[in-house]
């Protein structure tokens, strides 16, 4: 995936004008990079089209239009998309009720690394998590997670000949693994190269 550059880019008048159609073509994307893993795990898998919108959003909310800027926001978003060897998502810990959230985030220590992506064929891949920051203190850790999912060349090739993908987490307090459906498949290994 080609990193995104001032040229891809809307100014910020031409984006007020297309928003809307913009944001309905965001939405439907963003339900074939949406995978559940259970009822309270979701990864949402980012790529340069929904950080496109990131960047566009940040732009027009904080009236940015001077190069340096631009360059800015580029930078922040620019990382969370996969480069052809990889995914990277957003991974949630999802949970309506604030007290069963609460005892979950303090059970689920260590989630992430149980986390993990397998390639029909070939062993589980855990991702690098929270390269930014870390996200987990002793008594709890964080609903949010960003994980990135390194592929080796094998396993992309298997991938994009068709071979099922799945996700799923392997921690004490929960368990859970899903075939990744045939349409965000497609748009996963749309990621590879």
């Amino acid at each position: 995936m080609n990193k995104l550059t001032p040229a891809d880019l809307y100014s910020l008048e031409e984006y007020a004008r297309i928003r809307p159609e913009f944001r309905t073509k965001i939405m439907e994307h963003k339900k074939l990079r949406r995978v559940s893993i259970g009822e309270h795990a979701t990864l949402y898998f980012e790529d340069s089209l929904l950080m496109q919108y990131q960047v566009q959003e940040m732009l027009r909310i904080e009236r940015i239009f001077e190069q340096q800027g631009i360059q800015d926001e580029l930078d922040v978003y620019n990382p969370l998309i996969p480069d052809g060897m990889n995914w990277k998502a957003t991974f949630m810990l999802e949970y309506q009720d604030v007290e069963e959230r609460r005892r979950a985030l303090a059970d689920l220590i260590g989630v992430e690394k149980a986390l993990w992506v397998q390639v029909e064929g070939f062993p589980r891949v855990h991702p690098i998590a929270n390269e930014d920051l870390d996200r987990e203190t002793e008594d709890k850790t964080s609903s949010v997670h960003f994980v990135r999912f390194e592929l080796t060349p094998e396993m992309v090739n298997a991938a994009k000949q068709g071979a099922q993908i799945s996700a799923g987490i392997d921690h004490p307090a929960y368990q859970e693994t899903t075939v990744i459906e045939q349409a965000v498949r497609e748009s996963l290994v749309g990621d590879l190269h």
